[in-house]
């Protein structure tokens, strides 16, 4: 008989927990949405496993680009194979990496105060879903005193990791959002900006981590109904913001109970950008 794996907690996020393995690490997506940096109270069923199996699917379509942290989807305890992906352990930059195609979010109301997001300068009139004459490199830092992320420029990338690394940063993330875009479109959805997060292997080697192109590290619009202007079409958990802030609620925790339909709804539309990225069809763990 072999031997029983050793696993123990590391640390619990807001949607994923992380624990060791046997010197590798074990991070297990949990069915939990966060909204403005709470965690609301109602689960949303299969939310886990559909970003793993995202996930997974990009980071083999994304390797030749730069090396991630999977080490394996499958070789995991049994009770977590559809939420837990088996990784190597990592020194996280403390940047995350973002690539705008699209204006929305906190790179919209950025320029609509300064005409710029993180130091880059935009033309005049733009408007909520327009497309960038190019691609931007956006990073974000989460600051000790507030705890939501917030602009910094690539000068305040080049401070903390020296401007060779910067440069590389930047590189990777526009070509990993180039490469993910263009196929995405391909199934009719507009990746309208998304989240990379970088860290230094054992090796020494520059490492993608955490998640890859996800309903939650990513802006995902239907390509057919995109209007500049607009309200876009989500398949992200925009669809929650959304319904969230029109409750009322202070963005301050607790927050609120999400009602079934809502749940339902946003369960579909986390369906729909696996089975049109992938070409799969969605089967539900278990099945």
């Amino acid at each position: 008989m072999g031997t029983v794996a050793t696993v123990e907690r590391v640390s619990a996020g807001k949607v994923r927990d992380l624990y060791s393995i046997d010197g590798d690490l074990l991070l297990v997506a949990s069915d939990r949405i966060s909204v403005y940096d709470v965690v609301l109270p109602t689960p949303i069923p299969d939310k886990g496993a559909l970003l793993t199996r995202l996930s997974v699917w990009w980071f083999d379509r994304l390797g030749d680009v730069v090396p991630n942290h999977l080490i394996s989807a499958t070789d995991v305890p049994p009770k977590l194979t559809t939420r837990a992906i088996r990784v190597t352990p990592l020194r996280m930059i403390p940047v995350e990496c973002i690539a705008r195609g699209y204006l929305a979010g906190l790179g919209l109301r950025e320029y609509q105060k300064l005409g710029t997001v993180s130091g880059v300068a935009l033309p005049p009139g733009l408007v909520l879903g327009s497309r960038l004459p190019e691609p931007i490199f956006t990073p974000t830092t989460k600051f000790s005193d507030t705890g939501h992320d917030e602009f910094i420029t690539f000068d305040d990338v080049a401070r903390e990791t020296g401007e060779d690394i910067a440069h590389h940063l930047r590189s990777l993330t526009l070509e990993l959002y180039a490469r993910a875009a263009q196929h995405a479109l391909e199934g009719g959805i507009i990746i309208a900006d998304t989240k990379f997060e970088f860290g230094w292997d054992a090796a020494g080697r520059l490492t993608l981590g955490d998640e890859a192109v996800t309903s939650d590290s990513s802006r995902f619009w239907r390509a057919e109904s995109w209007r500049p202007g607009a309200p876009q079409h989500a398949l992200d958990k925009q669809f929650v913001r959304d319904w969230a802030r029109g409750t009322g609620w202070d963005r301050e925790p607790p927050g609120p109970v999400i009602p079934p339909a809502i749940v339902a709804e946003t369960r579909l539309r986390y369906v729909e950008a696996y089975e049109r990225i992938t070409g799969a069809t969605w089967s539900p763990p278990g099945l």
